[in-house]
C-alpha cells in the first residue's frame, strides 16, 4: 500500500520514502542547494586551522560589510555553509549551544567533533520525519582542540573529518586545486595563500580582498579570530 501510494504521488514528494534505487530524494535535493552556496574552504595544517569563504555582491543597496559567512561557535571554533542561510543560521546556534552546554557541565572548552555531532544529529533527525524536510546546508565547522580539526557535515546527517575540503560553487574545482597542492605541514600563512590561490582558480578576477572572508584557529593560542581586509590583501599581493 505504501509503495503504491508512493508510485502515485512520486517518490520526491514524502522525505520518509525510499525510491527503489534506495535513495531520499528530498535530501538529494538539498545536495543541489548546497551546490548553488558560496564557495567555502576548510582546511588544517600542523599550526592550526584556516576557513575561508567567497562573498559576491548580489545587490547594490545590501551592505556588504554586514554579510557574515564566517561564525564563531566558541573561543576555539569557527564555522561557515554553503546552502540555504537561512537553515545555516539556525545549525550555527545550535552548534553554540551544543558548545555552551558543554562548557556548563564540564567546565572546559567542547570537542570540535562534539560540536560537529551535534549540528548532525540534528540534521539527521530531519531525513527521517514526515512534515520536515532536509536542511539544504553543508556546514564546515573546525577548531583547535587536542589538534587541528576540520569537520564537514553534509544534508544527510553525515560527517567527516578532512585535512582540506570546499562546499559550494566550483567545489569540484576547488577540490582538485587542493588534492594537487595541500600539504599538512604548510605553515598557518602559506595554508591561507593556499585557500586564496584556490579561489583564484575559479575566477582569476576577483582579486577584490573584501570579497573574501577568511578565519584562522592558531594552535598555540587557540583562539579564532577574522584576518582583516588589509590582511587578505596582503595574501593576495603575495601570490
Amino acid at each position: 500500500m505504501a509503495f503504491g501510494l508512493a508510485s502515485q504521488l512520486g517518490y520526491d514528494r514524502a522525505i520518509t520514502v525510499f525510491s527503489p534505487e534506495g535513495k531520499l530524494y528530498q535530501v538529494e535535493y538539498a545536495f543541489e542547494a548546497v551546490k548553488r552556496g558560496w564557495s567555502t574552504i576548510g582546511a588544517k595544517c600542523k599550526e592550526g586551522v584556516v576557513v575561508a569563504a567567497s562573498k559576491k555582491k548580489v545587490q547594490t543597496l545590501v551592505d556588504f560589510d554586514k554579510l557574515e559567512k564566517i561564525h564563531f561557535i566558541d573561543d576555539h571554533i569557527v564555522t561557515s555553509f554553503a546552502g540555504l542561510a537561512a537553515d545555516g543560521r539556525v545549525l550555527v546556534d545550535v552548534a553554540r549551544r551544543a558548545a555552551l552546554n558543554y562548557r556548563f557541565l564540564y567546565d572546559e572548552p567542547a570537542p570540535v567533533e562534539y560540536v560537529t555531532k551535534a549540528v548532525s544529529d540534528l540534521k539527521q533527525v530531519y531525513t527521517q520525519h514526515g512534515g520536515v524536510r532536509p536542511f539544504g546546508v553543508s556546514l564546515i565547522i573546525a577548531g583547535v582542540d587536542d589538534e587541528p580539526q576540520v569537520f564537514m557535515t553534509e544534508p544527510s546527517g553525515q560527517y567527516m573529518s578532512y585535512k582540506a575540503v570546499a562546499i559550494g560553487q566550483n567545489h569540484h574545482i576547488l577540490m582538485e586545486f587542493l588534492e594537487a597542492n595541500y600539504k599538512y605541514d604548510l605553515s598557518l600563512d602559506e595554508l591561507v595563500k593556499l585557500v586564496l590561490k584556490a579561489f583564484l582558480q575559479v575566477s582569476e578576477s576577483e582579486k577584490d580582498p573584501e570579497l573574501y572572508e577568511v578565519a584562522v584557529v592558531p594552535v598555540d593560542t587557540k583562539t579564532a579570530r577574522k584576518l582583516t581586509v588589509e590582511e587578505v590583501a596582503k595574501h593576495l599581493e603575495e601570490l
